[in-house]
């Protein structure tokens, strides 16, 4: 734990405390998910730091890593500097870098992390966006990711968290994390590989169910795509919109429900917008604004 005597037999105690005590492991989790949270406000600044182009970050990052796990060879004693690192990606971009502990992260579009790594902990606060995590297993440090009031963790898996609108979207590709919120610490909801998740902030039923066809292309965008199976139409113009300054509007509500598939590279809203035209039969106006727009418009109905 946190204090500097902690030894084997306080682990020792620890473990046995778990083991008899049915909501232990809930308290345990409140504690630390408290502790994560007033001390990551204690490390973030409140101004942004601008972010670093990627090789900067990368070549940066592996350098300090190699750097402190040689010092650890030496020492016996591995050591962090304990400062949040920033990482911003601006509509469009998709940025990966990898951190100190050997972990990788994958930033989507319009997309802020602060990253700190310590002695003790791995945290990760998502402020706004998506992620996805390629966790090195390390079980004397958790890893957390804090998203709003939502917490997921995790020791070696790899795993997504989407900041959305009253809640947390969660799919785990490797391993299982377990997730909670603020208010409910005391019950964790485990995920495994192959599962995805929607955390409320405020208290609600949490249920982890398996990734569908439909779902199959939730983090396709990590190679720069938008894989669509089945999906409403104006889920679909929603997703390219995430990505792209160009917006796609739809203007007849008719055909907002119709389902569509394909793939498409997440910065052709054009593309998209001409395979819904020439499958769907509806009229498409690409034109050279910031809008493309899909089907009649108020003056043609």
């Amino acid at each position: 734990m946190d204090r500097a005597d902690w030894n084997e037999d306080g682990e020792a105690d620890l473990a046995a405390w778990l083991a008899t005590n049915p909501r232990a492991q809930g308290e345990l989790l409140r504690v630390q998910a408290a502790w994560i949270s007033l001390d990551m406000d204690a490390i973030v600044p409140a101004q942004q730091r601008q972010s670093r182009p990627i090789s900067m970050l990368r070549r940066r990052t592996v350098l300090a890593g190699g750097a402190a796990a040689m010092a650890a060879s030496l020492a016996g004693v591995l050591v962090y500097d304990g400062k949040a690192e920033q990482y911003d990606t601006e509509v469009g971009e998709i940025r990966r870098v990898a951190l100190a502990d050997g972990s990788t992260a994958a930033i989507n579009t319009d997309s802020s992390i602060a990253v700190r790594i310590d002695k003790r902990l791995r945290t990760v606060r998502l402020n706004t966006g998506e992620a996805w995590f390629q966790v090195k297993s390390d079980r004397a440090r958790p890893f957390v990711v804090e998203a709003g009031p939502v917490r997921v963790r995790a020791v070696g898996t790899a795993f997504s968290v989407r900041r959305m609108e009253g809640g947390a979207e969660i799919v785990v590709t490797e391993g299982v994390v377990a997730a909670w919120t603020d208010e409910s610490a005391n019950e964790p909801v485990s995920a495994h590989a192959g599962m995805h998740l929607f955390v409320p902030d405020r208290p609600g039923p949490m249920r982890p169910v398996a990734v569908e066809a439909t779902d199959a292309g939730l983090l396709s965008w990590r190679s720069g795509q938008i894989e669509l199976t089945a999906r409403p139409l104006d889920q679909a113009a929603a997703e390219f919109n995430r990505y792209n300054r160009r917006k796609i509007v739809i203007n007849d509500p008719a055909i907002a429900k119709e389902q569509v598939d394909g793939i498409f590279r997440t910065d052709d809203p054009e593309g998209f917008a001409t395979a819904v035209h020439h499958a769907l039969g509806v009229p498409l106006n690409i034109g050279s604004g910031e809008k493309i727009t899909l089907g009649k418009n108020r003056e043609q109905m």
